[in-house]
């Protein structure tokens, strides 16, 4: 994945797993915004670019305490950034959010991006299955900020709408690799394999977080290998 997703700062065995919004609803999250307490100031030079710096941190916030535990003083603190930096760059909360949303389906679609020019399609279908099962995306902390997400986007229309855009852009590129593999199908047979994949990747990401268990993941890439490449 060229750009993968990360978490900075420390991370914790007992991350968060998604739950619902309890104290932290859909108007305390649309309303929450912490007033900064001095204008926006320039982030450390050798830090990286600031607002990259507080979704980093948003992200680390949200998995390891959940939808509850995001503020804007709580991202400022874990981005080591004023609160008036993070006002600056994201409005609320629900920006915030929003921003995360939008981060892991921007890292979701490089997965399933076309082959660069004369690469093997058959190779870099193989390839792109084999990667969305990847230990790296089956840590923890990955796990439970997209859980975290998922829920959301169940009790809130912005973010349902951010995650079904993400959900889409995937089934359609992991679809035109499918094609790019095997162009003797036709597209509607192209799409529900796509679909079918999706669903076995979705219940791995959902089960790992309290199984861990190689070989059951192992067995669940070569389904998603069989369903592409079988008859």
């Amino acid at each position: 994945m060229g750009s993968r997703w990360r978490l900075v700062g420390p991370s914790s065995a007992d991350a968060a797993v998604a739950e619902p919004c309890g104290d932290a609803n859909v108007e305390d999250i649309t309303n929450s915004s912490d007033s900064p307490d001095t204008h926006p100031d320039s982030a450390s030079a050798d830090a990286g670019p600031a607002d990259q710096r507080i979704l980093d941190a948003t992200m680390v916030v949200l998995a390891r305490e959940g939808v509850a535990g995001v503020s804007m003083r709580a991202v400022a603190r874990e981005a080591d950034v004023s609160v008036g930096l993070a006002n600056y760059y994201f409005e609320n909360k629900t920006a915030l959010i929003g921003a995360a949303l939008v981060r892991i389906g921007d890292q979701d679609a490089l997965l399933v991006a076309p082959a660069a020019d004369g690469a093997d399609p058959i190779s870099h279908l193989h390839m792109a299955l084999r990667r969305a099962l990847d230990p790296e995306f089956l840590t923890r902390d990955y796990l439970s900020l997209r859980l975290q997400l998922w829920s959301l986007a169940g009790v809130d229309e912005q973010f349902a709408k951010i995650n079904r855009t993400a959900q889409q852009r995937y089934v359609r590129g992991l679809a035109d690799l499918i094609e790019a593999a095997r162009p003797e199908l036709d597209r509607a047979d192209v799409d529900a394999r796509a679909a079918d994949i999706l669903i076995e990747q979705n219940g791995v990401w959902l089960t790992a977080i309290l199984i861990t268990d190689d070989a059951a993941v192992a067995r669940a890439i070569d389904r998603c290998v069989a369903r592409a490449f079988g008859d």
